[in-house]
This record gives structure tokens, C-alpha cells and sequence, in this order.
């Protein structure tokens, strides 16, 4: 990581050359603090990526097109995931986590407010994932979309499932106390839809009165006995020795612009996803299909 960083490192000459400048302009630059520019050892270094930064947000553009042009926040919201969390902290990425389900990620996409988001939405005519959503709603230009796992999807259980919950319609028939997560979240969506198949209408569940925030805290509401069941990754039941009903297979993407995707942050939380640490951690986990991370499922105009 550290040579990835000196390797975007001008000195002066090559900074005038990038811009197609004299190099006594640079100096001028450098004097007015014009330029983003460090002093190291005597001399003066210019970051590859600020330059570039700083000359996008000095670009006419038209009218309502600019904020494509500023540089988001290295952030990665929209839904959690328990091995992207993980893949984040260890790669030292320097992104931070804001999941606030897949929704939320795609606006805050459109706000330009995140660098990436984590999306599971299932479009239940065409019974894709994400797609659909990005290609008719939100940030729908100039973006990606990254797959990052297959995931197992189903219900958590109390361990030994004292309940005997079989199917989405023993949720009813045994009055088992329901953990939902927020509206936004694309395991909620998932868990309407299933239902839905079912038959059976949320309204007629047992429901908690909040609405678990994550993957995790679902699992923890199980595991604590304050509910019964819940929809969550397997790899939630696995970490908290719950039971598990598997109901699901899904595709768990990253939204990234494709200006984005080539910053540092997010080539080195990829570059991490492909090494052994990475794929021994998603076996130990439980649940995951990762033979295609990395596969760009969708590429906006």
C-alpha cells in the first residue's frame, strides 16, 4: 500500500508535464497554494489523485452535471454485509461502513455522499438482482456494478429451533416472535416477497416493535431470545451458533462509479478480495459463493 501511494507522487517536472505547463507556472502555483502539493525532504510533490481532483472541480461543466465531478467521501453505505465488514477492516482500504440498508445506499449514492454501496435487491419479475433498481432509479450514470458474493439467505432460528419452524407459514401458525430490519433494508424486501409466495401477510406475524439495524443485530435478537426468527445470511447463524433455514440464494454487489473505481481505496479493498486470507475467511464463515467477486454485472452508460 505504501508504494501504491509513493508511485502517485509527481515531482515537479512531471506534475508541469501532466498539465502541459512550464514548470516556473507550477512554482507560481505552489506560491499561491493553488496547487495541492506537499513538501517532502526538500521537495515538492504533487498527489496524482488531487491533481486530478483538482482539476475536475475546476472544469466548466453544464448545468446541473458538477457533482458528478466532486469527489465523494471514501465511504461504502447501503446494506451489511458480515465478510465485506470483515474484507473492510483487514485490507486496511481506509473506507469506512455506513450501511443503512440498500436503499439508503442508493441515495446516498445519488448524493454523491458515499463511494460505494452494498446492494441486494431482488426484482421479482425478472428475478435479478440490483440491476433493474440501478438501471431505472438513482445514480444510473456513469456507475457500476461490482458482484461481490453469492449469498444464502433464510431464516435464523433459536438454536435447536424448539419452534419446529419448516416453512415462512409455521412463522404464523406457531406465533413465533419476528425480528424485521429496517424498511430500506434488502433483507426486508427479500422477507416481504417471500411471504408474499407464501401467502402469508406480514401483518397477521408477531413483529419486534424496532426493526434490527443489521445482519448482526438480528442475530443477536434471536441469540438474546428476544425473537424467534428473522431473515438473515447464513453466516449470521453460523458466527452465533443459531439454527438456520435456508430459503434463498441472492447476489450481493457493489455500486461504484466508475470514476471511483479505480481510486486507491476501493482497487485496494478488490486487490484483498482476491487473496487466500480472503477466501479462507468467506469459507470459514459459511455460505458464500465467491467464484465470481469481481465480475462487473452492469455498466451504466
Amino acid at each position: 500500500m505504501g508504494e501504491a501511494i509513493l508511485t502517485e507522487l509527481m515531482n515537479t517536472r512531471e506534475v508541469a508535464e501532466y498539465l502541459r505547463i512550464k514548470e516556473r507556472k507550477v512554482y507560481d502555483l505552489v506560491g499561491s497554494r493553488s496547487i495541492p502539493c506537499t513538501r517532502v525532504t526538500g521537495k515538492w510533490l504533487f498527489p496524482k489523485s488531487q491533481i486530478d481532483r483538482w482539476i475536475a472541480k475546476a472544469t466548466t461543466v453544464p448545468a446541473g452535471t458538477g457533482p458528478e465531478y466532486e469527489p465523494a467521501p471514501p465511504v461504502i453505505a447501503g446494506s451489511q454485509d458480515p465478510l465485506l465488514d470483515w474484507a473492510v477492516r483487514e485490507s486496511g482500504c481506509n473506507l469506512a461502513m455506513m450501511t443503512g440498508g440498500s436503499l439508503d445506499g442508493l441515495r446516498r449514492m445519488a448524493d454523491n455522499t458515499a463511494m460505494m454501496a452494498g446492494m441486494h435487491v431482488l426484482d421479482a419479475d425478472s428475478g435479478d438482482y440490483n440491476v433493474p433498481l440501478v438501471r431505472e432509479s438513482g445514480p444510473a450514470r456513469g456507475v457500476v456494478l461490482v458482484e461481490w458474493a453469492r449469498r444464502r439467505q433464510g431464516l435464523v432460528l433459536a438454536p435447536g429451533n424448539p419452534l419446529n419452524i419448516q416453512s415462512m407459514a409455521d412463522l404464523r401458525e406457531r406465533k413465533a416472535r419476528l425480528a424485521l430490519r429496517q424498511a430500506e433494508a434488502g433483507s426486508q424486501l427479500l422477507l416481504v416477497h417471500l411471504l408474499s409466495e407464501a401467502g402469508v401477510r406480514l401483518a397477521d406475524l408477531t413483529c419486534l416493535d424496532h426493526p434490527a439495524r443489521s445482519e448482526t443485530d438480528l442475530g443477536l435478537a434471536v441469540l438474546e431470545d428476544k425473537a424467534d426468527a428473522g431473515v438473515a445470511v447464513s453466516a449470521v447463524a453460523q458466527r452465533f451458533r443459531l439454527d438456520f433455514l435456508p430459503l434463498h440464494e441472492e447476489r450481493f454487489d457493489l455500486l461504484v462509479r466508475r470514476r471511483d473505481y479505480f481510486e486507491p481505496p476501493v482497487q485496494a479493498l478488490l486487490a484483498f478480495a482476491q487473496t487466500a486470507e480472503f477466501r479462507d475467511r468467506a469459507a470459514e464463515m459459511g455460505g458464500y459463493d465467491i467464484t465470481g467477486l469481481g465480475r462487473v454485472v452492469y455498466n451504466a452508460p
